[in-house]
């Protein structure tokens, strides 16, 4: 027997296309920008605090209401992606790993 057939999506214009899954995010590349967090329709993503040891932060940096170096993405429902792909289009550090799956029987 062949391989088993991928999920196949049909566009409203009738265009078959193969939905790419997020299957992986590589936490030590993330930025924790949080871009992907908001185009993701489906709450795929949870944005998790670094641990952080002994580290003496500058208090005199306030006005910084980026916390990029100090969070990361995580998938905490990679159940619930539907394969549009559009954390990885905007990811800036290219963090995500898609892949299309087979149809369930």
């Amino acid at each position: 027997m062949g391989a088993e057939p991928n999920i196949t999506g049909i566009t409203r214009g009738g265009t078959a296309w193969i939905p790419q899954f997020a299957v992986a995010l590589d936490e030590g590349k993330c930025i924790g920008c949080g871009r992907c967090y908001k185009v993701c329709p489906r709450d795929v993503l949870t944005i998790v605090q670094r641990a952080v040891d002994d580290v003496d932060f500058d208090d005199d940096d306030d006005d910084d209401d980026d916390d990029s170096d100090n969070s990361f993405m995580t998938l905490t429902n990679p159940m619930d992606c539907i394969g549009c792909e559009a954390c990885s289009r905007v990811c800036p550090k290219a963090c995500f790993t898609h892949e299309a799956l087979p149809v369930a029987a």
